[in-house]
């Protein structure tokens, strides 16, 4: 008897076997969207391109979640890390609020204090502003100054950028002790511009800059240039302390930098910040860091953070590195916001 063959039934493909295709045709939907992803990725890029500037000794990246250092100062991806210190409210080689008094801090997180930031890649050329040509002082350069130029320019990339741009142009002693301070205490909270102004009217109401002038033109008049109320009381106070004989003037050039802003911040309307714009303009002192002028904070922010508000611990470590030279770099500082220099 005949036996039956069966005919053999073709299987469908196993579990496994549909599986893996799918994971096949899965991947190759991916590899398309990726491409697809990368294309658009490739194509903004080809609109804006990064230009990383060159690594060096004082610039090093690390991880987002530890400390990167720029130009030699630790600066942390989170907040918390480090406090900001109180910072002025004017800059530039202006007076800050108060003077003395109780400053803001800038742009502070409001839990931990700290001004928290984001990493930018920027183009060397941003970090200085271009070179301004025909500024020229007839005035004789301090006996330190291209001494210090020199020795910045090698330890310090960004000077070594910015110094050239300004040429002969240099630190202007004010010679005058009264009228140094007394236009410090004019310029105080206020603009240059509006200095400048106010400067200009006191002159033309007393042409002699003198002590004994100043109190014979009273306080009406005085207030009548522009100045506020109080402003002219502490230019009639520093006048009685110069009549009266009270400081020592003479003793000034002898003294070290904290003696005679000690006994400069004893005269109502002077801070630390007139005291220091004192020691640089009028005794020409070589290593001054005026930390309470915001234009020097804000020209380490634009010349070594990309623009990042920097807190006052961390312009203070950046100017660690112009030691003994910080009033140069800090006049160079100024020049890099304002190329213009003003009699201060």
């Amino acid at each position: 008897m005949a036996t039956a063959r069966k005919t053999p039934v073709k299987r469908p493909a196993s579990v496994s076997d549909a599986s893996g295709a799918m994971k096949r045709t899965r991947g190759a939907q991916t590899k398309t969207n990726t491409q697809k992803i990368d294309g658009a990725i490739a194509a903004s890029g080809r609109k804006t391109t990064i230009v990383k500037p060159a690594k060096s000794a004082a610039l090093k990246a690390a991880k987002p979640e530890t400390a990167t250092r720029v130009n030699g100062v630790a600066r942390s991806s989170k907040a918390g890390t480090e406090e900001a210190e109180a910072l002025p409210l004017k800059g530039n080689g202006r007076a800050v609020a108060g003077d003395g008094a109780n400053a803001q801090a800038i742009v502070p997180d409001t839990q931990h204090g700290e001004v928290v930031r984001k990493s930018r890649v920027v183009t060397a050329d941003a970090t200085v502003p271009v070179q301004i040509g025909g500024l020229t002082r007839e005035v004789t350069r301090p006996d330190y100054w291209d001494r210090a130029c020199a020795d910045l320019m090698k330890r310090d990339r960004i000077l070594k950028k910015l110094i050239p741009k300004f040429g002969e142009i240099h630190l202007v002693n004010l010679g005058d002790p009264f009228s140094t301070l007394a236009r410090s205490v004019a310029g105080q909270q206020i603009s240059t511009k509006a200095a400048q102004a106010i400067w200009e009217r006191v002159k033309a109401a007393c042409p002699e800059v003198h002590p004994a002038h100043f109190i014979k033109l009273g306080h009406d008049k005085l207030q009548a240039c522009g100045l506020s109320r109080r402003k002219a009381e502490y230019i009639l106070d520093l006048a009685q302390h110069f009549e009266s004989g009270a400081l020592h003037v003479d003793a000034w050039t002898s003294m070290d930098d904290e003696a005679v802003i000690a006994e400069l911040t004893q005269i109502r309307g002077i801070g630390r910040w007139t005291a220091e714009m004192f020691l640089i303009f009028n005794l020409s002192r070589p290593d001054v860091l005026p930390l309470d002028d915001l234009g020097l904070i804000q020209a380490i922010s634009v010349n070594y953070f990309s623009g990042e508000p920097v807190t006052r611990s961390e312009a203070r470590e950046v100017a660690a590195n112009w030691e003994p030279w910080r009033t140069v770099a800090t006049w160079y500082m100024w020049r890099s916001l304002n190329p213009i220099p003003a009699d201060h």
